[in-house]
């Protein structure tokens, strides 16, 4: 694991640095421009709120191919009955906020804070972060948020206030987009998402893709 310098927007590289966890650096700072970095070489922050930035390159890396996305015959019904409207980009901050004060099983904190928040923000105003909400009877229901790098949509978190409303969105998103992203990166494992077709492919491959996209 490598301490990073605050001044210094650099990481090791993590086809060539290898660890038991995925952990690969420790430190910096969240600022936009390190953010923007770090998802263009397959990093991402994860720690906890309180304690210091952890950044992360998993072996393997979960993903999920859009052309593979399973949908059940119950979620074709709530997408054919138009239970929810979607709309994409009208209130980044709001679903990102949702998602930090979701409450998650087997996790006490969060790793959504302001300083996260705030930076995210500016990548959204730079085109670089997305954000994609499920509405229902005119109140945002549900949505996700993510960093896009070429055509491979780096998904960050996602919140649902009602049942199905982050699946149904989910699902809506990665079918409208199948033909532009090659990929979207899980980042780490959820049943939920592997119900939709996500799985583990090696980290040297999910690099290999990344390398070819032009941010």
């Amino acid at each position: 694991m490598i301490r990073l310098d605050s001044e210094d927007i650099s990481f090791p590289d993590p086809e060539f640095y290898d660890s038991e966890d995925g952990l690969i650096a420790i430190g910096g700072d969240l600022k936009p421009e390190r953010l923007w970095f770090a998802y263009q070489l397959g990093l991402f922050p994860w720690y906890n709120e309180g304690e210091e930035i952890l950044w992360w390159c998993p072996d393997p890396r979960f993903v999920l191919f859009p052309n593979e996305i399973k949908v059940s015959k119950s979620m074709r019904k709530i997408l054919r009955d138009e239970v929810f409207e979607f709309t994409e980009n009208q209130c980044f901050e709001e679903v990102m906020r949702n998602c930090k004060t979701l409450e998650r099983k087997g996790q006490d904190g969060t790793w959504i804070n302001e300083q996260l928040i705030k930076s995210f923000i500016k990548l959204h105003h730079y085109g670089k972060a997305k954000s994609f909400e499920v509405w229902q009877n005119s109140e945002l229901v549900g949505g996700f948020y993510g960093v896009q790098v070429g055509n491979v949509f780096c998904g960050e978190s996602m919140f649902s206030k009602v049942s199905n409303a982050s699946k149904a969105g989910f699902i809506y998103f990665t079918t409208k987009y199948k033909n532009v992203w090659e990929l979207i990166d899980c980042q780490i494992y959820s049943e939920h998402l592997e119900s939709l077709g996500g799985k583990m492919i090696p980290k040297i491959d999910y690099l290999n893709i990344l390398k070819q996209q032009k941010p």
